[in-house]
């Protein structure tokens, strides 16, 4: 029986469940969620990130690594964390740049942060021979206590799931859920309106991701504890709004979330405000998020494209289209955002102005 049907079948014998739910469904249940059995990364997946772009996104954040260390003080024995690390790219990225620093590699103990066994299956293939040996991980809370932190997460807020509440009157809100239509079909529905308020015909809708708060509160925690940074980099908001941001890509291509439970890849806004106030509130310090064009442009991706450029004439027009997909307003430069989460004496690598 295929997921589809045994959420309408689930559904139908005990009610309707919330957008959240169904997020987890259909990214992680272990029969049939879409990471749990079929991610699909790159030209021929489903969706391609940054680091699959071009190389010049993981090197440079391999010098933002680097930087960091150094800004800790050099200390001989570090955690270097990647969540969600994809198929590889990035870290393979990153430490072919972080081999020019000896020290640096001597000194870190490579984890990675991942649930899905076939994205494990392709890291290992990725990173075989690589500068640093990694460990796996399926939460932060197996990391080994006793170092600093330097940690990169990208895209990953966006697979957290959400709850959504549709607006009831002036000051209600009513819960949006997935339930069945009349056709027997996955349909959206509201929960019982409190004191018989009406939900307001396309009234606003707001997202309240428990998970990404709850994320926050861990990376904030963790820092405080063992000193270090973590860096978030992900599509999102960079301050409170409404609005419906859930989606599902399926081979490149956007299509309704209700209608290939598990066979494509389900995302939200990541809500970068309440990452940052939940680490904070955890004892770490924590920055604004910046676009991701103004902090690859200060990690210096222009001068790295050049040197491309200058070494593979043949490939120049390829690297201006990969710098101008990484940095350009109109395509990943702005909607997508970085913030930090870092320890109290560090100053954070590109957000010197925040300090």
């Amino acid at each position: 029986m295929s997921l589809l049907d045994r959420l309408k079948a689930e559904i139908a014998a005990t009610g309707p469940i919330s957008v959240a739910e169904y997020m987890t469904r259909c990214l992680h249940d272990p029969q049939d969620g879409y990471y749990a059995t079929r991610p699909a990364l790159g030209e021929a997946g489903d969706f391609i990130t940054a680091p699959l772009i071009s190389q010049m996104f993981g090197e440079l954040l391999g010098l933002w690594a680097i930087e960091t260390w150094s800004r800790l003080g050099k200390p001989a024995a570090f955690r270097l964390v990647e969540m969600g690390p994809g198929d590889g790219t990035l870290m393979s990225d990153l430490l072919r740049a972080v081999r020019l620093v000896p020290d640096f590699v001597a000194a870190a103990d490579l984890w990675l942060i991942e649930t899905s066994g076939p994205l494990v299956a392709a890291q290992k293939d990725r990173l075989a021979g690589a500068a640093l040996t990694p460990r796996w991980a399926a939460s932060i809370e197996e990391l080994p206590a006793g170092a600093p932190v330097i940690l990169i997460a990208n895209e990953l807020l966006d697979c957290l799931p959400a709850r959504q509440f549709v607006q009831a009157g002036e000051d209600g809100w009513v819960e949006r859920l997935v339930g069945l239509g009349p056709d027997g079909e996955l349909a959206y529905g509201l929960a019982p309106a409190p004191d018989g308020a009406t939900p307001t015909p396309g009234g606003m809708i707001l997202e309240v991701s428990a998970a990404q708060e709850a994320l926050g509160a861990t990376l904030g925690g963790l820092i405080a504890r063992e000193g270090g940074a973590a860096l978030l980099i992900d599509y999102g908001r960079d301050k409170p709004e409404f609005g419906d941001t859930l989606q599902a890509l399926r081979r490149h291509e956007k299509v309704d979330p209700l209608t290939f439970p598990g066979e494509a890849d389900l995302t939200v806004y990541a809500d970068f405000p309440t990452v940052r106030d939940a680490a904070r509130q955890a004892g770490a310090r924590a920055t604004d998020a910046m676009p991701q064009g103004l902090f690859l442009g200060m990690l210096g991706i222009q001068h790295r494209a050049e040197a491309l450029m200058a070494a593979r004439p043949d490939r120049a027009e390829v690297v201006r289209r990969q710098l101008a997909r990484l940095v350009a307003p109109d395509q990943m430069g702005e909607l997508f955002k970085v913030a930090t989460i870092h320890s109290d004496m560090l100053i954070p690598v590109g957000f010197e102005a925040q300090e």
